[in-house]
C-alpha cells in the first residue's frame, strides 16, 4: 500500500478568505484518486494561511513595544490556525478521514484507520512542513508534495529579484543553503529550514507544486508528468 503525504498550504486554503470553490474541487479530486487507485493512502498537513497572518500581525501591532514580542507566541497563534484548517479538510473528507484532527505526530495512538489522516500544526520551533515530514517517517511515505500558491521553486525570490530561475530539481544540499537552518515564524520559504533537515536526512523526497492546480496534483500522485520543483 503506498502512502503519499501532503503539505496543503494556508495559501490555498484560505487565501483570503476560505476558497471553498477550491476545497470543493479538491475533496472531489481526492475521492477521484483514491477510487482509481484502491492501495493509496494520503496524509494531509494543513497550514494556516491568512487567518494566521491576520492574527500574528495583530499580536505584533497590539504589543508594539509594550511588552517583549514573543516567537512562541506569534507560532502558537499560527498553530492554532492551522487546527481551524485541518478541521475543515478533515470533515471535507468525511467518511475516508476516521481519526480526530491529528495535532501531535509523535503521539502513538494514531490509528490512521480510514483512508485519509488529516493533521494540523503541532508546536512552536517550524512550520507545519515538518508535521509532514514526521507523519512521512512514521507511516513509511517517501514523497511529501508540498502544495502551495507557487509552481516550482527559484534561484530567488522573484518578486524581488528579475533573475531568478525556476528550477525543475534541486539537491537538498544546494536547496538547504537557500533556505538557512533556522526557523522564523511566518518565514516564508518553500519548505521550512527544520522540515529540510529531516526530510533529507530520513531519505524523503519533496515536490514543490501549485496547489491550485488539482490535476497536476493527481499527475504527481501517479507518477505522470507534472510542473513542479523535485528536492532531494
Amino acid at each position: 500500500m503506498s502512502l503519499s503525504v501532503i503539505s496543503l498550504g494556508g495559501s490555498i486554503i484560505a487565501p483570503d478568505g476560505v476558497d471553498s470553490a477550491f476545497l470543493k474541487d479538491f475533496a472531489a479530486g481526492v475521492r477521484k484518486y483514491l477510487s482509481d487507485n484502491p492501495g493509496s493512502r494520503l496524509v494531509f498537513v494543513c497550514g494556516g494561511g491568512a487567518p494566521a497572518r491576520r492574527y500574528q500581525t495583530a499580536y505584533r501591532e497590539a504589543v508594539d513595544g509594550n511588552a517583549a514580542m514573543s516567537d512562541s507566541a506569534q507560532d502558537w497563534i499560527g498553530i492554532r490556525a492551522t487546527h481551524l484548517n485541518g478541521e475543515l479538510v478533515r470533515a471535507l473528507m468525511g467518511d475516508l478521514c476516521k481519526d480526530p484532527l491529528v495535532t501531535d505526530p509523535t503521539r502513538e495512538d494514531i490509528e490512521f484507520a480510514g483512508r485519509v489522516l488529516v493533521a494540523g500544526g503541532w508546536k512552536p520551533g517550524f512550520s507545519t512542513d515538518t508535521d509532514a515530514v514526521y507523519l512521512a517517517r512514521r507511516f513509511g511515505g517517501k514523497l511529501v508534495i508540498n502544495l502551495s500558491n507557487i509552481s516550482k521553486v527559484y534561484t530567488d525570490d522573484p518578486r524581488k529579484n528579475p533573475d531568478a530561475r525556476p528550477l525543475d530539481s534541486i539537491s537538498w544540499e544546494d536547496f538547504r543553503k537557500m533556505v538557512g537552518n533556522e526557523w522564523v515564524p511566518g518565514k516564508n520559504v518553500p519548505f521550512d529550514p527544520i522540515a529540510s533537515r529531516l526530510a533529507q536526512e530520513a531519505g524523503i523526497k519533496v515536490v514543490c507544486s501549485d496547489g491550485r492546480n488539482i490535476a497536476n496534483t493527481i499527475a504527481v500522485l501517479e507518477g505522470g508528468r507534472f510542473e513542479g520543483t523535485v528536492i532531494g
